[in-house]
Protein backbone atom coordinates (compact mmCIF):
# COMPACT_ATOMS: atom_id res chain seq x y z
CA UNK A 1 0.00 0.00 0.00
CA UNK A 2 1.15 3.46 -1.18
CA UNK A 3 2.15 5.75 2.23
CA UNK A 4 0.52 8.78 0.65
CA UNK A 5 -3.52 8.59 0.04
CA UNK A 6 -5.38 11.05 -1.91
CA UNK A 7 -8.81 11.79 -1.86
CA UNK A 8 -8.57 13.82 -4.80
CA UNK A 9 -5.75 15.95 -6.26
CA UNK A 10 -6.01 19.68 -6.60
CA UNK A 11 -6.16 20.94 -9.87
CA UNK A 12 -5.50 24.90 -11.01
CA UNK A 13 -3.36 26.15 -8.19
CA UNK A 14 -1.78 29.17 -8.45
CA UNK A 15 1.45 29.52 -7.71
CA UNK A 16 1.22 27.28 -4.51
CA UNK A 17 3.29 27.35 -1.51
CA UNK A 18 3.42 24.60 0.87
CA UNK A 19 3.41 25.31 4.78
CA UNK A 20 4.09 22.75 7.22
CA UNK A 21 3.93 22.85 11.08
CA UNK A 22 4.89 18.98 12.86
CA UNK A 23 3.96 18.99 16.55
CA UNK A 24 6.80 17.44 19.02
CA UNK A 25 10.39 18.18 19.44
CA UNK A 26 10.00 21.40 16.35
CA UNK A 27 7.12 22.86 18.39
CA UNK A 28 7.49 24.18 21.56
CA UNK A 29 4.85 25.59 23.39
CA UNK A 30 2.49 23.84 20.38
CA UNK A 31 3.56 26.97 18.48
CA UNK A 32 3.79 25.90 15.04
CA UNK A 33 1.12 23.21 14.75
CA UNK A 34 -1.27 25.69 16.19
CA UNK A 35 -0.44 28.58 13.42
CA UNK A 36 -1.02 25.92 10.78
CA UNK A 37 -4.37 25.22 12.37
CA UNK A 38 -5.59 28.10 12.58
CA UNK A 39 -4.36 29.73 9.04
CA UNK A 40 -6.56 26.56 7.74
CA UNK A 41 -9.30 27.31 10.04
CA UNK A 42 -9.52 31.10 9.19
CA UNK A 43 -9.19 30.43 5.50
CA UNK A 44 -11.53 27.49 4.97
CA UNK A 45 -8.73 24.56 4.25
CA UNK A 46 -9.60 21.09 2.60
CA UNK A 47 -8.38 17.79 3.29
CA UNK A 48 -6.82 16.32 0.13
CA UNK A 49 -3.98 13.72 1.06
CA UNK A 50 -2.84 12.05 4.26
CA UNK A 51 0.44 10.35 4.67
CA UNK A 52 -0.21 6.49 6.73
CA UNK A 53 1.90 6.23 9.52
CA UNK A 54 2.78 2.46 9.17
CA UNK A 55 5.63 2.68 8.37
CA UNK A 56 7.18 6.18 9.79
CA UNK A 57 5.60 6.33 13.16
CA UNK A 58 6.61 4.33 16.64
CA UNK A 59 3.19 4.05 17.77
CA UNK A 60 4.67 3.38 21.57
CA UNK A 61 5.64 7.10 21.30
CA UNK A 62 3.19 8.67 19.22
CA UNK A 63 -0.04 6.46 20.03
CA UNK A 64 -3.16 5.96 18.49
CA UNK A 65 -6.11 7.30 19.92
CA UNK A 66 -9.72 5.53 20.65
CA UNK A 67 -12.93 7.70 19.61
CA UNK A 68 -16.53 6.87 20.01
CA UNK A 69 -18.16 7.62 16.84
CA UNK A 70 -21.95 8.79 16.34
CA UNK A 71 -23.11 5.57 16.38
CA UNK A 72 -20.84 4.81 19.93
CA UNK A 73 -18.70 2.38 18.08
CA UNK A 74 -15.22 2.20 18.94
CA UNK A 75 -12.86 3.81 16.34
CA UNK A 76 -9.14 3.97 16.24
CA UNK A 77 -7.70 7.33 15.05
CA UNK A 78 -3.77 6.87 13.46
CA UNK A 79 -1.51 9.60 13.90
CA UNK A 80 -1.57 10.44 9.72
CA UNK A 81 -0.27 13.71 8.28
CA UNK A 82 -2.93 15.68 6.80
CA UNK A 83 -2.67 18.00 3.46
CA UNK A 84 -5.23 20.59 2.71
CA UNK A 85 -5.73 23.06 -0.01
CA UNK A 86 -6.33 26.83 0.71
CA UNK A 87 -7.71 28.40 -2.25
CA UNK A 88 -7.06 32.48 -1.41
CA UNK A 89 -8.99 34.40 -4.84
CA UNK A 90 -7.49 37.68 -3.68
CA UNK A 91 -3.94 36.78 -2.60
CA UNK A 92 -1.15 35.80 -4.90
CA UNK A 93 -0.69 32.46 -4.54
CA UNK A 94 -2.72 29.06 -2.90
CA UNK A 95 -1.68 27.27 -0.23
CA UNK A 96 -1.22 23.51 0.67
CA UNK A 97 -0.81 23.02 4.59
CA UNK A 98 0.85 19.47 6.04
CA UNK A 99 0.01 19.29 9.81
CA UNK A 100 0.72 16.24 11.87
CA UNK A 101 3.44 14.90 14.33
CA UNK A 102 6.93 14.45 14.11
CA UNK A 103 7.39 10.90 12.55
CA UNK A 104 9.76 8.49 14.47
CA UNK A 105 11.64 6.30 11.42
CA UNK A 106 12.79 6.54 8.09
CA UNK A 107 12.91 10.71 7.74
CA UNK A 108 14.84 10.51 4.37
CA UNK A 109 11.59 8.13 2.84
CA UNK A 110 9.40 10.43 4.35
CA UNK A 111 10.99 14.06 3.63
CA UNK A 112 11.27 12.59 -0.09
CA UNK A 113 7.72 11.75 -0.20
CA UNK A 114 6.72 15.13 0.44
CA UNK A 115 8.57 16.90 -2.23
CA UNK A 116 7.46 13.93 -4.95
CA UNK A 117 3.86 15.47 -3.71
CA UNK A 118 4.88 19.09 -3.97
CA UNK A 119 6.54 18.95 -7.48
CA UNK A 120 3.33 16.71 -8.54
CA UNK A 121 1.21 19.94 -7.66
CA UNK A 122 3.49 22.70 -8.79
CA UNK A 123 4.45 23.75 -5.13
CA UNK A 124 6.62 26.69 -5.83
CA UNK A 125 7.70 27.24 -1.94
CA UNK A 126 8.61 25.53 0.78
CA UNK A 127 7.50 27.02 4.24
CA UNK A 128 8.14 25.28 7.56
CA UNK A 129 7.24 26.65 10.64
CA UNK A 130 8.63 25.77 14.29
CA UNK A 131 9.34 27.30 17.60
CA UNK A 132 12.42 26.70 20.09
CA UNK A 133 12.51 27.00 23.97
CA UNK A 134 14.70 29.76 24.65
CA UNK A 135 15.87 32.54 27.20
CA UNK A 136 13.10 35.42 26.82
CA UNK A 137 10.76 37.06 28.41
CA UNK A 138 7.31 36.36 28.31
CA UNK A 139 6.49 40.14 28.25
CA UNK A 140 8.38 41.60 25.12
CA UNK A 141 7.49 40.72 21.45
CA UNK A 142 8.03 37.24 20.03
CA UNK A 143 11.27 36.91 18.03
CA UNK A 144 11.18 35.34 15.33
CA UNK A 145 13.76 33.77 13.03
CA UNK A 146 14.23 32.24 9.53
CA UNK A 147 16.59 31.69 6.89
CA UNK A 148 15.90 30.70 3.19
CA UNK A 149 17.39 29.35 0.03
CA UNK A 150 16.70 33.19 -1.08
CA UNK A 151 18.79 35.05 1.14
CA UNK A 152 16.57 38.23 0.01
CA UNK A 153 13.24 37.00 1.75
CA UNK A 154 15.25 37.11 5.21
CA UNK A 155 16.33 40.65 4.77
CA UNK A 156 13.03 41.87 3.48
CA UNK A 157 10.74 40.31 6.30
CA UNK A 158 13.18 41.92 9.16
CA UNK A 159 14.22 38.08 10.19
CA UNK A 160 17.06 37.72 12.81
CA UNK A 161 19.41 34.73 10.41
CA UNK A 162 19.38 31.87 12.06
CA UNK A 163 22.91 30.62 12.90
CA UNK A 164 22.19 27.37 14.44
CA UNK A 165 24.48 24.70 13.95
CA UNK A 166 23.39 21.13 16.25
CA UNK A 167 20.81 18.46 16.04
CA UNK A 168 18.06 19.25 14.07
CA UNK A 169 14.28 17.49 13.50
CA UNK A 170 12.38 16.43 10.47
CA UNK A 171 11.86 20.02 9.50
CA UNK A 172 15.98 20.20 8.83
CA UNK A 173 15.69 17.41 7.10
CA UNK A 174 13.38 18.69 4.63
CA UNK A 175 15.10 21.32 3.71
CA UNK A 176 17.63 19.40 2.63
CA UNK A 177 15.40 17.31 0.29
CA UNK A 178 14.33 20.44 -1.05
CA UNK A 179 17.79 21.91 -1.14
CA UNK A 180 18.36 18.39 -3.56
CA UNK A 181 15.73 18.76 -5.11
CA UNK A 182 16.34 22.33 -6.09
CA UNK A 183 12.99 23.59 -4.73
CA UNK A 184 13.00 26.68 -2.88
CA UNK A 185 12.15 26.70 0.67
CA UNK A 186 12.05 28.86 3.73
CA UNK A 187 12.00 28.67 7.61
CA UNK A 188 10.53 30.82 10.11
CA UNK A 189 11.05 30.14 14.04
CA UNK A 190 9.12 31.53 16.74
CA UNK A 191 11.36 31.75 20.39
CA UNK A 192 8.90 30.38 23.35
CA UNK A 193 9.74 31.57 26.98
CA UNK A 194 11.07 28.23 28.33
CA UNK A 195 9.70 28.75 31.91
CA UNK A 196 6.11 28.21 30.24
CA UNK A 197 6.98 25.66 27.60
CA UNK A 198 4.03 23.68 28.74
CA UNK A 199 1.02 26.12 28.22
CA UNK A 200 -0.16 26.07 24.31
CA UNK A 201 1.59 29.96 23.16
CA UNK A 202 -0.72 31.81 21.07
CA UNK A 203 1.59 34.75 21.19
CA UNK A 204 4.06 32.74 19.45
CA UNK A 205 1.51 31.25 17.24
CA UNK A 206 0.58 34.71 16.12
CA UNK A 207 3.82 36.12 15.49
CA UNK A 208 4.56 32.84 13.51
CA UNK A 209 1.70 34.13 11.22
CA UNK A 210 2.46 37.27 11.19
CA UNK A 211 5.50 36.57 9.06
CA UNK A 212 4.16 33.97 7.07
CA UNK A 213 2.16 36.27 5.68
CA UNK A 214 4.70 38.38 4.72
CA UNK A 215 6.77 35.76 3.17
CA UNK A 216 3.61 33.75 1.22
CA UNK A 217 1.23 37.11 0.40
CA UNK A 218 -1.43 36.09 2.32
CA UNK A 219 -3.47 37.76 4.81
CA UNK A 220 -5.18 35.21 7.62
CA UNK A 221 -7.70 36.98 10.07
CA UNK A 222 -6.60 36.58 13.24
CA UNK A 223 -8.73 38.70 15.97
CA UNK A 224 -9.59 35.39 17.78
CA UNK A 225 -5.73 34.62 17.97
CA UNK A 226 -4.64 38.38 18.96
CA UNK A 227 -7.23 37.83 21.59
CA UNK A 228 -6.22 34.69 22.55
CA UNK A 229 -2.60 35.92 23.14
CA UNK A 230 -3.33 38.97 24.88
CA UNK A 231 -5.32 36.47 27.40
CA UNK A 232 -2.32 34.34 27.52
CA UNK A 233 -0.72 37.00 28.19
CA UNK A 234 -2.08 38.55 31.08
CA UNK A 235 -1.94 35.12 32.66
CA UNK A 236 1.12 34.43 32.60
CA UNK A 237 1.15 38.24 34.09
CA UNK A 238 -0.80 36.91 37.10
CA UNK A 239 1.17 33.81 38.08
CA UNK A 240 4.70 35.61 37.46
CA UNK A 241 3.07 38.54 40.04
CA UNK A 242 2.02 35.47 42.31
CA UNK A 243 5.24 34.47 43.18
CA UNK A 244 8.34 36.71 43.58
CA UNK A 245 10.75 34.54 42.66
CA UNK A 246 9.43 34.00 39.55
CA UNK A 247 9.01 37.96 38.97
CA UNK A 248 12.90 38.18 39.61
CA UNK A 249 13.79 35.74 37.14
CA UNK A 250 11.54 37.72 34.43
CA UNK A 251 12.83 40.65 35.05
CA UNK A 252 16.94 39.03 34.54
CA UNK A 253 15.04 37.52 31.32
CA UNK A 254 14.08 41.43 30.40
CA UNK A 255 17.29 43.12 31.58
CA UNK A 256 19.48 40.22 29.76
CA UNK A 257 17.24 41.48 26.37
CA UNK A 258 17.24 45.15 26.73
CA UNK A 259 21.22 47.07 27.23
CA UNK A 260 20.86 47.32 31.14
CA UNK A 261 23.33 44.59 33.08
CA UNK A 262 21.16 42.56 35.19
CA UNK A 263 21.96 42.24 38.82
CA UNK A 264 23.58 39.29 40.10
CA UNK A 265 21.20 36.80 42.41
CA UNK A 266 20.40 33.05 43.04
CA UNK A 267 17.43 32.48 40.90
CA UNK A 268 15.48 28.76 41.24
CA UNK A 269 15.93 26.68 38.23
CA UNK A 270 14.17 26.63 35.11
CA UNK A 271 12.32 23.93 35.51
CA UNK A 272 10.94 24.52 39.04
CA UNK A 273 9.85 28.01 37.78
CA UNK A 274 7.63 25.92 34.90
CA UNK A 275 5.98 23.75 37.72
CA UNK A 276 5.01 26.82 39.87
CA UNK A 277 3.64 28.54 36.43
CA UNK A 278 1.53 25.32 35.07
CA UNK A 279 0.25 24.81 39.06
CA UNK A 280 -1.26 28.56 39.17
CA UNK A 281 -2.67 28.40 35.72
CA UNK A 282 -4.30 25.12 36.26
CA UNK A 283 -5.66 26.50 39.26
CA UNK A 284 -6.92 29.41 37.86
CA UNK A 285 -8.65 27.52 35.14
CA UNK A 286 -10.53 25.64 37.91
CA UNK A 287 -11.41 28.41 39.64
CA UNK A 288 -15.27 29.47 39.04
CA UNK A 289 -16.04 32.52 37.03
CA UNK A 290 -16.55 35.54 39.48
Amino acid sequence: MQPLRWSYRPDHLRAPALVCGFKGWNDAGDAASSAVAFVGGALGAREFATIDPEDFYDFQATRPRIKLSDAQARVIEWPEVHLYEVRVPRAPRDLILLSGHEPSFRWRTFTGLIVELAEAIGVQLVVTLGALLADVPHTRPVSVTGFATDPTLVSRLGLAESTYEGPTGILGVLHDACRVAGLPSASLWAAVPHYIAASPNPKASLALIRKLEGLVGVVVDAGELEAGAAEYERQVNLAVAHDPDIQAFVEKLEASAGDAAPESFELPSGEAIERELQRFLRQRDQDPPR
